[in-house]
């Protein structure tokens, strides 16, 4: 009996008993649907993290002030030292390999119009921001290096600040006067809004550092500073570069540590990739083990298949049919329902994928390497949980099958 033949008396042996053969092959459909859908749903995040990353900013090296630590009843709290000011921001604009600088000094607030308030992230800069944080403006405009010089009271907000104090997006904000922290500040401009799933940068209200520090922090501190390397594979020298400047702005001798931390746009992506690479393997091997319990699935129902086809088989090898024949002809009935249950499952997990993509806010990504992945998976599940029940009706007794009732 050829391969041809064994196929298709395994698909009318299937075929005779549909609704069972369709309940052996629900495990490996959910398995391969599972294993597509949280991989896609992995590689999704990943891909999606990495945007939110690379939308922060162009080349973007984030200077942070060094901690201090406060202890009192019984509480040790770490707090922003301040190490950092505007003259460092200054010191870092002569550097060979950055492009731009921005500072920052935030606070939270509330800000009103009328009867609409809302709270908000409130942000000290200075008009390199939109440049180095690679934002947009949606209306109006951004301030200027002399309005910071000023002092002035202007205001750049974000998308949602607009929504929250006027119930829309309504371009009239604009030279509106709204009132931050009680102190009145005139809105120039509207950021863009966020299309990397940072919402809170939607949140967000930007002034003039100067007049930040003077009417709403009463401090000279910076938090951070923002810098953009000239290119992407400046980053490293950027970073020494800040370094070097800073260390000696700050008369730091030899021995004594840095005052201050960098973060790497490079180095947190490097990070958050690798995270979300272990997530997805962790999600695929736990859909994988629907696969395992599929393949249990396939293992009982043949061998329930080679009880009621006991005399069948005692029929076959009393003809001539030798064990080989026995052997291969259910292995190929195993691995016929694995396949199909495992393209059934190819559709469950393409359109799980796609279900998903609408509640999680990201587009889940289905690769072709994922698919191929769980579908010869699920064939080697066939093979592996259909050799014992065709080994077990291989070696059956010829004269015994066909005595049994």
């Amino acid at each position: 009996m050829n391969i041809a033949e064994s196929i298709r008396i395994a698909l009318k042996a299937i075929w005779a008993n549909k609704v069972r053969s369709f309940l052996t092959m629900l495990g490996i459909i959910i398995g391969v649907g599972a294993v597509i859908i949280m991989v896609a749903i992995g590689n999704g995040a990943s891909k999606n993290i990495t945007e939110q990353i690379q939308g922060l900013g162009s080349n973007l090296l984030t200077v942070y002030a060094g901690y201090s630590y406060y202890e009192g009843e019984g509480v040790r709290v770490m707090r922003s030292a301040p190490t950092l000011s505007l003259d460092d921001a200054a010191a870092l604009e002569q550097g060979e390999h950055i492009q731009a600088v921005a500072p920052l000094v935030n606070t939270y607030g509330e800000v009103v119009l009328g009867s609409g308030n809302t709270q908000g992230s409130i942000y000290g800069t200075t008009a390199a921001y939109l440049k180095v944080r690679n934002k947009e403006m949606q209306w109006g405009r951004f301030f200027t290096d002399q309005e910071v010089a000023d002092y002035k009271r202007v205001a750049v907000v974000g998308s949602r600040v607009v929504e929250s104090i006027m119930g829309s997006m309504d371009p009239g904000i604009i030279g509106r006067s709204i009132k931050i922290e009680n102190v009145p500040f005139q809105v120039i401009g509207v950021l863009k809004g966020s299309s990397t799933g940072f919402y809170y940068e939607d949140d967000i209200i930007l002034i003039p550092i100067t007049a930040a520090q003077l009417r709403l922090t009463g401090s000279k501190e910076v938090q951070e500073i923002n810098v953009q390397a000239v290119s992407a594979e400046a980053m490293q020298s950027a970073q020494e570069e800040i370094t070097s400047l800073l260390r000696k702005a700050h008369k730091l001798a030899p021995d004594q540590g840095n005052d201050f931390e960098i973060s790497n746009q490079e180095d947190i992506l490097k990070a958050m990739e690798e995270a979300t690479r272990t997530m997805t393997m962790l999600l695929g091997g736990i859909a994988a083990i629907s696969l395992l319990v599929g393949g249990i699935g396939i293992m009982n129902i043949m061998l329930v298949s080679v009880t009621e086809r006991t005399r069948e088989i005692g029929i076959r090898k009393a003809i001539g049919a030798r064990e080989s024949n026995i052997l291969g002809q259910f292995l190929i009935e195993a691995v016929i329902l694995s396949v199909i249950g495992g393209g059934v499952g190819i559709l469950f997990g393409w359109g799980g994928s796609a279900l998903a993509s609408r509640f999680l806010g990201f587009p889940a990504v289905v690769t072709v390497s994922s698919v191929v992945l769980a579908v010869t998976f699920s064939a080697l599940i066939g093979i592996v949980f259909g050799v014992f029940p065709a080994r077990k009706a291989s070696v059956l007794n010829p004269i015994e099958s066909l005595r049994y009732e």
